[in-house]
Order: structure tokens, then sequence, then C-alpha cells
């Protein structure tokens, strides 16, 4: 659930409209299987990364928890801190990154290194990737049904419990 919270797919039904109607096809399983190969990836050698610069995993999880709740506050009050250019064309790097795979779901990935079991955190990633498939291949479907009320609604109850998230790590990996 923090996974399909930070990915927060739903709550980018919004930008993957307008990326569609811009260009067209959105390639659901090649970015599906990018995101995939990005989080899986860094979830297993973000860690060594971390040690090459000096960093522990709960400086790391403190960090996150910082940028999650950034991203959180984001999306309750519907305000934007983190700019992004809006690409010309829909390929495996807008999509799969860093919409899908961006940097909050990095750090919550190595955030939750420190809460979980490996194994855990590759199911939650592998389900999750089914998700963002499903949606990205049935997002005219989604557009349709949840209507931009149901969007807004979806992204700040999505925000919400973001900021809870990001609270707990925060707590956790300070130890207050």
């Amino acid at each position: 659930m923090i996974l399909f919270a930070i990915i927060d797919v739903l709550g980018t039904i919004p930008v993957i409209i307008e990326l569609r109607s811009r260009v067209g096809h959105i390639q659901s399983e090649r970015a599906s299987i990018a995101a995939l190969v990005l989080m899986v990836g860094f979830l297993f050698a973000g860690e060594a990364i971390l040690k090459v610069i000096g960093l522990d995993i709960a400086s790391f999880a403190i960090a996150g928890s910082l940028v999650i709740f950034i991203i959180a506050m984001e999306m309750i009050m519907g305000i934007n801190l983190f700019k992004e250019e809006m690409p010309t064309t829909v390929s495996i790097v807008p999509i799969a990154f860093p919409l899908i795979a961006g940097a909050g779901t990095m750090t919550t990935l190595l955030s939750l290194k420190s809460q979980y079991q490996t194994q855990n955190i590759v199911v939650g990633i592998v389900v999750n990737t089914i998700v963002v498939y499903l949606v990205l291949k049935n997002v005219q479907w989604l557009e349709k049904l949840l209507g931009p009320t149901g969007v807004n609604i979806l992204r700040k109850a999505f925000g919400v419990i973001l900021l809870a998230i990001a609270i707990k790590l925060f707590r956790s990996n300070t130890h207050l």
C-alpha cells in the first residue's frame, strides 16, 4: 500500500491523459516493464550506491520522508513544487521515469528496506507494476468513470496517506 500511495498511478491519470492527448498512443507494456526493472534494480543496488557515497539507510530514509512529505503536500494542496518539463514524445522516459518510478518511489524503496523484508518489497513492486499496467491500458475508461472530481478526490486521499507514511518513516528512523 505504501508503494501504491507513492507511485500514485491513479493520481497521475490527469498527466497520463495529457501525455496521451499530445502524442497519441502510450506503450503501456514497455513503460510498465521499464518501471519494474528500475524499481527492482534500485531496491538491490541502491544501498550499495549509498555506501559508495557514505550514507546509511536511516539517513536516506529520513531524507526520503521529507521528499514524501513534500509530494504529499503537493497532492493535498494542489500545488506543484517539483517542476518537470513536459516531453514532446511519450516513451519509456516520461512514463516509466520519472512519472511512475520517480525520485519519491526510489526514496521510498530504500526507506522501506529499513522496515520490511526485501522479498515483501519485491512482491509490492510487482503488484504495483500490474496496477500501473492496468491503469495505463485503461486510462480512457478510467477518465470517463471517475470524472474530474473523482480524480481530484483520489489525489487528495492518497496525499493524506502519503503524509502519514512520511511522518511514520521520519519517526521510526529518528526514534522520536
